[in-house]
Protein backbone atom coordinates (compact mmCIF):
# COMPACT_ATOMS: atom_id res chain seq x y z
CA UNK A 1 0.00 0.00 0.00
CA UNK A 2 1.28 3.26 -0.83
CA UNK A 3 1.76 6.12 2.14
CA UNK A 4 -1.62 6.86 1.69
CA UNK A 5 -3.54 7.44 4.79
CA UNK A 6 -5.78 4.56 6.05
CA UNK A 7 -9.22 5.13 5.80
CA UNK A 8 -11.28 5.92 9.18
CA UNK A 9 -14.24 3.59 8.65
CA UNK A 10 -15.15 0.79 6.10
CA UNK A 11 -18.96 -0.32 5.93
CA UNK A 12 -20.56 -3.57 5.56
CA UNK A 13 -23.37 -5.00 4.56
CA UNK A 14 -25.52 -8.08 3.52
CA UNK A 15 -27.45 -8.12 0.61
CA UNK A 16 -30.57 -10.80 1.89
CA UNK A 17 -33.57 -11.22 0.32
CA UNK A 18 -33.54 -6.65 -0.14
CA UNK A 19 -35.13 -5.84 -3.32
CA UNK A 20 -32.60 -3.81 -5.35
CA UNK A 21 -34.37 -0.58 -4.83
CA UNK A 22 -33.86 -1.23 -0.73
CA UNK A 23 -30.59 -2.17 -1.14
CA UNK A 24 -29.17 1.01 -3.49
CA UNK A 25 -31.33 2.89 -0.44
CA UNK A 26 -29.17 1.40 2.37
CA UNK A 27 -25.95 2.63 0.23
CA UNK A 28 -27.34 5.50 -0.44
CA UNK A 29 -28.18 6.57 3.20
CA UNK A 30 -24.86 5.93 4.68
CA UNK A 31 -23.20 7.82 1.50
CA UNK A 32 -21.34 4.39 -0.17
CA UNK A 33 -19.69 5.04 -3.19
CA UNK A 34 -18.00 1.62 -3.82
CA UNK A 35 -18.96 -1.83 -2.97
CA UNK A 36 -16.34 -4.37 -3.04
CA UNK A 37 -18.22 -7.71 -3.55
CA UNK A 38 -16.86 -9.93 -0.69
CA UNK A 39 -18.73 -13.31 -1.93
CA UNK A 40 -16.07 -16.60 -2.59
CA UNK A 41 -19.38 -16.99 -5.14
CA UNK A 42 -21.23 -13.39 -6.45
CA UNK A 43 -24.30 -15.09 -7.85
CA UNK A 44 -27.62 -15.93 -5.41
CA UNK A 45 -30.44 -18.00 -7.14
CA UNK A 46 -33.01 -16.39 -5.01
CA UNK A 47 -32.13 -12.87 -6.06
CA UNK A 48 -30.65 -12.61 -8.93
CA UNK A 49 -30.49 -8.98 -9.25
CA UNK A 50 -27.68 -10.31 -7.53
CA UNK A 51 -25.99 -11.60 -9.14
CA UNK A 52 -22.45 -10.30 -10.18
CA UNK A 53 -23.42 -8.97 -13.57
CA UNK A 54 -26.54 -7.58 -13.58
CA UNK A 55 -25.38 -6.13 -9.93
CA UNK A 56 -22.45 -4.50 -11.34
CA UNK A 57 -24.82 -2.97 -13.89
CA UNK A 58 -27.21 -1.72 -11.20
CA UNK A 59 -24.34 -0.02 -9.25
CA UNK A 60 -22.90 1.69 -12.23
CA UNK A 61 -26.17 2.80 -13.12
CA UNK A 62 -26.34 4.55 -9.64
CA UNK A 63 -23.16 6.37 -9.68
CA UNK A 64 -21.85 3.25 -7.30
CA UNK A 65 -18.15 1.55 -8.34
CA UNK A 66 -18.38 -2.33 -8.32
CA UNK A 67 -14.97 -4.36 -7.27
CA UNK A 68 -15.14 -7.95 -6.39
CA UNK A 69 -12.84 -9.03 -4.53
CA UNK A 70 -14.31 -12.79 -3.42
CA UNK A 71 -11.04 -14.46 -4.79
CA UNK A 72 -8.47 -12.62 -1.66
CA UNK A 73 -11.34 -11.95 0.69
CA UNK A 74 -14.14 -14.35 0.15
CA UNK A 75 -15.00 -16.73 3.19
CA UNK A 76 -14.83 -19.92 1.57
CA UNK A 77 -11.06 -20.14 0.42
CA UNK A 78 -10.29 -22.79 -1.81
CA UNK A 79 -6.77 -23.78 0.17
CA UNK A 80 -7.65 -26.95 2.52
CA UNK A 81 -4.88 -25.38 4.80
CA UNK A 82 -7.56 -22.49 5.60
CA UNK A 83 -10.11 -25.14 7.68
CA UNK A 84 -9.79 -26.66 10.98
CA UNK A 85 -10.04 -30.25 9.73
CA UNK A 86 -7.52 -29.37 6.84
CA UNK A 87 -10.30 -30.18 4.34
CA UNK A 88 -12.79 -28.22 1.40
CA UNK A 89 -16.33 -28.84 2.88
CA UNK A 90 -19.38 -29.52 0.93
CA UNK A 91 -21.39 -26.35 -0.94
CA UNK A 92 -24.03 -26.79 2.39
CA UNK A 93 -21.28 -26.69 4.67
CA UNK A 94 -21.36 -23.94 8.20
CA UNK A 95 -18.08 -22.32 6.91
CA UNK A 96 -17.88 -20.04 9.81
CA UNK A 97 -17.84 -22.63 11.79
CA UNK A 98 -15.31 -24.86 9.47
CA UNK A 99 -12.82 -21.55 8.29
CA UNK A 100 -9.60 -20.82 10.59
CA UNK A 101 -9.53 -17.62 10.00
CA UNK A 102 -6.90 -16.48 11.74
CA UNK A 103 -4.60 -18.74 9.15
CA UNK A 104 -6.34 -17.14 6.65
CA UNK A 105 -5.40 -13.32 7.66
CA UNK A 106 -1.85 -14.63 7.14
CA UNK A 107 -2.17 -15.70 3.59
CA UNK A 108 -0.27 -13.53 1.10
CA UNK A 109 -3.54 -13.46 -1.35
CA UNK A 110 -5.39 -12.23 1.72
CA UNK A 111 -3.07 -9.77 2.44
CA UNK A 112 -3.15 -8.56 -1.32
CA UNK A 113 -6.61 -7.83 -1.14
CA UNK A 114 -6.92 -6.47 2.24
CA UNK A 115 -3.99 -3.94 0.99
CA UNK A 116 -6.10 -3.05 -2.28
CA UNK A 117 -8.97 -2.36 -0.18
CA UNK A 118 -7.64 -0.39 1.94
CA UNK A 119 -6.18 1.54 -0.91
CA UNK A 120 -10.05 1.96 -2.47
CA UNK A 121 -11.57 2.82 1.03
CA UNK A 122 -8.94 5.44 1.18
CA UNK A 123 -10.01 7.12 -1.62
CA UNK A 124 -13.73 6.77 -1.64
CA UNK A 125 -16.89 5.70 1.18
CA UNK A 126 -16.66 2.59 1.02
CA UNK A 127 -19.17 -0.98 1.62
CA UNK A 128 -18.14 -4.77 1.68
CA UNK A 129 -20.85 -6.84 0.08
CA UNK A 130 -21.78 -10.27 1.18
CA UNK A 131 -24.67 -12.36 1.23
CA UNK A 132 -25.29 -12.71 4.89
CA UNK A 133 -27.78 -9.82 6.64
CA UNK A 134 -26.20 -10.65 10.04
CA UNK A 135 -22.27 -9.40 10.00
CA UNK A 136 -22.38 -12.22 12.94
CA UNK A 137 -23.13 -15.25 10.79
CA UNK A 138 -20.99 -13.82 8.04
CA UNK A 139 -17.12 -13.77 7.75
CA UNK A 140 -17.15 -10.15 7.16
CA UNK A 141 -17.12 -9.74 10.37
CA UNK A 142 -15.34 -13.04 11.91
CA UNK A 143 -12.43 -12.15 9.58
CA UNK A 144 -12.34 -8.94 7.70
CA UNK A 145 -13.40 -6.74 10.14
CA UNK A 146 -11.04 -8.43 12.53
CA UNK A 147 -8.35 -6.83 10.69
CA UNK A 148 -9.45 -3.67 9.92
CA UNK A 149 -10.07 -3.45 13.35
CA UNK A 150 -6.51 -4.62 14.48
CA UNK A 151 -5.43 -2.02 11.74
CA UNK A 152 -6.92 0.94 14.00
CA UNK A 153 -9.98 1.10 11.12
CA UNK A 154 -13.56 1.84 12.40
CA UNK A 155 -16.17 -0.88 11.04
CA UNK A 156 -20.14 -0.36 10.67
CA UNK A 157 -21.88 -2.83 10.15
CA UNK A 158 -25.24 -1.64 7.99
CA UNK A 159 -28.48 -3.74 9.20
CA UNK A 160 -31.92 -4.38 6.68
CA UNK A 161 -33.59 -2.06 8.52
CA UNK A 162 -30.97 1.16 7.53
CA UNK A 163 -29.52 1.28 10.92
CA UNK A 164 -25.78 0.40 11.52
CA UNK A 165 -23.87 -1.01 14.18
CA UNK A 166 -20.08 -0.76 15.10
CA UNK A 167 -17.96 -3.63 14.93
CA UNK A 168 -16.47 -5.13 18.15
CA UNK A 169 -13.39 -6.75 18.01
CA UNK A 170 -13.93 -10.50 19.25
CA UNK A 171 -12.44 -10.59 22.21
CA UNK A 172 -14.70 -6.91 22.64
CA UNK A 173 -17.82 -9.28 22.08
CA UNK A 174 -16.92 -11.81 24.43
CA UNK A 175 -15.96 -9.70 27.35
CA UNK A 176 -19.43 -7.87 26.55
CA UNK A 177 -21.31 -11.26 26.81
CA UNK A 178 -19.56 -12.10 30.28
CA UNK A 179 -20.57 -8.52 31.45
CA UNK A 180 -24.15 -9.04 30.54
CA UNK A 181 -24.46 -12.83 32.31
CA UNK A 182 -23.04 -11.35 35.19
CA UNK A 183 -25.53 -8.55 35.34
CA UNK A 184 -28.12 -11.66 36.26
CA UNK A 185 -25.76 -14.22 38.58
Amino acid sequence: MSEQALPKTIYTVGHSNLSIEQFLRLLAQHGIEVIVDVRSAPYSRYTPHFNHDALSSTLNQAGIEHKYAGEYLGGRPKDPTCYKNGQLPDGKADYLKLVDYPAVATRPWYQKGLARLLEIAGEKTTALLCSEEDPHQCHRHHLIAQTLIEKGISVQHIRGDGSSVKALSLAEERESRSHQMSLFE
